[in-house]
Parts: structure tokens; sequence; C-alpha cells
């Protein structure tokens, strides 16, 4: 018994083959005209279906990354930081170190591109299939600390260590007490070879004990498990931002 067009339709909502229901009729006449065989039209047609899934799967990983605007690699300015590897940067676009769930630090002072350079990573293992989450190091703490006290801390501490990629921005800009040091080294030692982790921070990792409230046993233990398979990225110059009032 022939199948009619509502059973058709019906059947295709029920495999949620979005793409197939809504083109089946117009790529039958592009068929008809081009005199394709049945295996191309139906070729056709499902080739398309999962670009379109693809294409809304890379949408939805951009989207739970929470990144605060989209940056890329072709964004960035070159010219303006006094020392950057460039080649170094670039060789991280292979996105090997998220294979290898090993950590990049991107080390220098403000307004030189490493958060940029951060997001652009972050994105660029969105677009080829990485589940990513970008986060302030001080907006991590505050989240951890408040699931912490509501008896939630497990299961808040998953959304940090769960990403194939995780970005903590701004480590160092602002004090951190007891605590967050605390839920910081849980965040960074459920990580440890297990994902990876992008780092920014204008901290020289001898100052870190600064960050962590002076705790230098806690700090030599982070930086134990953070450094043992890192790749740091120094950038030196002045503040982009600044670039304005500096050329006037």
């Amino acid at each position: 018994m022939d199948l009619d067009d509502k059973t058709l339709v019906e059947n295709l909502k029920v495999l949620k083959l979005c793409f197939i229901r809504e083109n089946y009729e117009p790529m039958a006449t592009r068929a008809a005209q081009k005199q394709w065989p049945h295996v191309q039209y139906l070729a056709e047609l499902i080739d398309a279906e999962a670009k379109q899934r693809k294409d809304r799967a890379v949408q939805r990983r951009i989207r739970m990354a929470r990144f605060p605007q989209i940056k890329t690699l072709e964004q960035f300015k070159w010219s303006w930081p006094k020392k950057i590897n460039r080649l170094q940067v670039q060789n991280l676009f292979r996105l090997n170190f998220v294979e290898e769930k090993s950590n990049v630090i991107f080390l220098g002072g403000v307004g030189l591109g490493k958060t940029h350079l951060a997001i652009a990573l972050g994105y660029d293992a969105c677009l080829k299939g990485h589940s990513v989450l970008f986060a302030s190091a001080i907006d991590a703490v505050n989240t951890l600390t408040t699931a912490r006290a509501a008896g939630r801390l497990k299961d808040e501490l998953k959304k940090y260590v769960k990403p194939d990629l995780l970005l903590l921005d701004e480590l160092g800009y602002l004090p951190i007490d007891k605590i967050g040091a605390d839920l910081l080294f849980q965040i960074i030692s459920h990580r440890y070879e297990s994902g990876a982790l992008i780092i920014t921070t204008n901290r020289t990792f001898k100052d870190w004990p600064e960050i962590f409230n002076n705790d230098t046993t806690l700090t030599s233990a982070l930086l134990d498990r953070l450094l043992h398979h890192t790749e740091t990225v120094v950038i030196e110059g002045k503040s982009y931002r600044m670039k304005e009032t500096i050329e006037k």
C-alpha cells in the first residue's frame, strides 16, 4: 500500500527530519527536472538534512559557551603587542591541546588581546565539535560560593568540569579569599588531565600566591597540576584600549 503525503509528513515529524519534511517536494521537482536517479535524490535530501543539523549543533555549542562576544583570530591586531609569538598562537588553533586535555595560559598586561585570543580559540573549538564554557575567574568563584552556601556545590562544579574546554578569564585582576581559592583549586584539580583549560592572567607565576589569599601551599599544589601540561603565551606591550590616548 502506497504511503500518502500526510503519513509521510507525520513520519518525518516523528523522525525529526525537519529539512526533509519542508523540502522533499521542491527537491523532488528539481530531481525530475535534472533527471536525478532515486538514490541521488535521497542522497541530496539526507546531505542537506545533515548539514542543517550540524549548523544547529554549532550554534547550540556557541550559545552554551556564554562568550561575552564573538572574536576570531582574523580580527586580532598582530601589529599592536610589542611582543607576541605569532606562530605559537597560530599553532594553538590546530586545537591539539583540546584533544590532549592540556592547558594554555595567556600572560600579559591589560588590553593586549589575551581575552580576544582565548575567545577565538573557544569559538574555533565550538565550530569543530567541542563543548566550551567561558567564565571570568571571579564569576566562577562567586557562582560556586553561592552554590556552596546552598548545598549545591557538587552539581554546580560539574558545569565547570564537564566541557571539553573551559576558559577562565582575568585570573588575578581581583583578590580571592580563602574560600574562593579553594573553589578555583577544585575546578583546576578536577579538570587535571580530564579536560582542556585556557586561563588569561596579568600575573606572573611567582605572584600567584597573592591571587590565592597568600596560601603558598595551595598555590604550589595548583601550579603543580596546572603547569604539568601547559603552554604559556607571553604578550607584552601597552593596552590597545589606550591606543587613541597614546597616539595623541
